[in-house]
């Protein structure tokens, strides 16, 4: 029986020489190829000839590769590897043309030997599907088979160390409230939460992927993130009413300080939701106008300012409108001014996850750490917005499931904006705005980024004629892209920093209460 077959490779714009096994053989289209099938020994010939390779010709040394073209796939067809070493080919002819970078390049093997091949019948185009596939995948035996899962890694380490300081906070408690509390009284709603999230996870997300809920991607962002356009969005819907929920039942329905944070929470989470529908309807990134969404902001705190003047809730020696600080400054009465530092708190720390939010797994991980600084902070003052801002912090855990690199899910403006409003409630009703700029440091450093770019290429534009970058892009983390740091890797460091931040945050709203 005599096999013959010609094939046709396309060259990856190389020189023929310069063509390693991996990439020889991206792509083969059949020619035509013939296989009489007979009773008796014939002579095996594959010829390889060169189209565009007429002035220059050089014989070659080819290396010898035992290849596995045929396996298990082919019935009784033996493997390459069966044969024997002395019938396999020697040498080969190969001849190439100089300066032509885009031509087309044939190469030709000839093995000389004779080989007895089965009498079976075989489909030629499953035969050089599959040869094309295993011969594409030469060299990467020596790759690890299960490689470290970077999400599956940092989010392990996320959740064993929020765990760990809320049973510390939980054991050590009556010392810092001075008042009996329940036991596990920041770790119960933790858990619970965080469970909760994970489980409706598995239900939302592939709901949202029937309804093609896809995240719009900026066009001007890393090109890299043009991977995730089919990835959904408004994951927010799933976790962030449990959070709510879970303080709810935990702390009681009676809890003026709870209800008036789980509304404003919702508020934002209700603008952030208009914002992306707008964006998938539009098919733009752009969704509600900026002027538009900050209107709305505004109204939501100046709402809440409104209702911290008249209501009677849980303060710092039973007086509205302070600050608690470290000492020497102590107590520091704001009057009137407090009321828009509550409603600039707002805009602001919305705004600010929102930015964070372009890494899979940042803005979910960095506001856990920081609903759980924030517990800590406001313990003293106020035991059931601690109970609150651990059942936030642990939805946002139970969503760094589905998030965590490669994500699966987004949290979209949903989720984000409605993160950043619960913040900002927290620090509004017990007055700790200065423990909530350090645990939400990673969301201050991201606003920033932007701020400065913003001003620094108007400013060069307007003196220069030409606007200059102070980072490659704005927020933070793109620049860090950019600079040829992993995706991984920038949101691990930026999960270190925000421990230490939330855990120093909390230490200064328990010396400053």
């Amino acid at each position: 029986m005599s096999f013959q077959s010609h094939y046709h490779v396309r060259a990856l714009n190389l020189p023929p020489l310069a063509l390693s096994r991996s990439s020889l053989f991206p792509t083969i289209t059949r020619q035509r190829s013939a296989l009489p099938l007979g009773d008796s020994d014939s002579y095996h010939a594959v010829k390889l000839t060169g189209s565009n390779i007429r002035r220059h010709s050089c014989r070659l040394r080819c290396r010898h590769d035992r290849l596995r073209v045929f396996d298990e796939d082919f019935g009784g067809i033996s493997s390459l590897d069966n044969w024997g070493e002395n019938e396999m080919t020697n040498g080969s002819m190969s001849s190439s043309s100089e300066g032509e970078d885009n031509s087309d390049t044939e190469f030709v093997v000839t093995p000389v030997t004779e080989i007895d091949l089965p009498n079976i019948s075989v489909s030629n185009d499953e035969a050089l599907t599959v040869a094309a596939h295993r011969l594409g995948l030469l060299g990467r035996g020596s790759r690890r088979k299960h490689p470290i899962k970077y999400g599956v890694l940092t989010n392990t380490l996320l959740i064993v160390f929020l765990a760990f300081v809320l049973v510390f906070v939980d054991w050590c408690a009556w010392r810092i409230v001075r008042l009996p509390l329940k036991p596990f009284h920041l770790t119960c709603p933790f858990l619970t939460s965080a469970i909760l999230a994970a489980c409706a996870g598995y239900v939302c997300v592939p709901f949202l992927y029937g309804l093609k809920m896809y995240q719009i991607i900026r066009k001007e962002g890393p090109a890299r993130h043009s991977v995730k356009k089919r990835t959904p969005t408004m994951g927010g819907l799933f976790f962030v009413p449990i959070g709510v929920i879970v303080a709810r039942f935990i702390a009681g329905f009676s809890s003026v300080e709870v209800s008036a944070a789980a509304a404003a929470t919702l508020a934002f989470a209700a603008i952030g939701l208009l914002d992306d529908i707008f964006s998938l309807v539009k098919s733009d990134n752009g969704g509600l106008s900026a002027s538009i969404r900050i209107l709305l902001e505004v109204a939501v705190g100046a709402w809440f300012s409104f209702w911290l003047s008249t209501a009677s809730i849980a303060s710092p020696y039973d007086m509205k409108m302070l600050v608690p600080l470290p000492a020497p400054l102590g107590l520091v009465q704001l009057g009137k001014c407090y009321l828009l530092l509550t409603t600039f708190c707002f805009v602001s720390m919305g705004n600010g996850v929102n930015l964070t939010d372009g890494l899979d797994g940042l803005a979910g991980g960095t506001a856990a750490l920081a609903f759980v600084g924030m517990s800590i902070a406001v313990l003293p003052i106020c035991s059931d917005l601690a109970i609150f801002g651990a059942s936030m912090a642990g939805a946002c855990v139970g969503f760094l499931l589905h998030n965590r690199y490669k994500a699966s899910v987004f949290m979209g403006d949903t989720g984000s904006l409605a993160l950043g409003g619960a913040l900002a409630a927290m620090a509004s009703c017990t007055g700790m705005f200065f423990p909530l700029f350090i645990s939400s440091g990673i969301f201050v450093i991201e606003a920033s980024s932007v701020i400065m770019q913003v001003m620094y290429f108007k400013t060069t534009k307007y003196f220069f004629g030409a606007g200059r970058r102070l980072f490659r892009m704005a927020p933070f983390h793109h620049h860090l892209e950019l600079s040829g740091l992993k995706e991984p890797m920038i949101v691990a460091g930026a999960y270190a920093l925000s421990s230490t931040l939330a855990l120093f945050a909390g230490y200064v709203g328990l010396i400053s209460a």
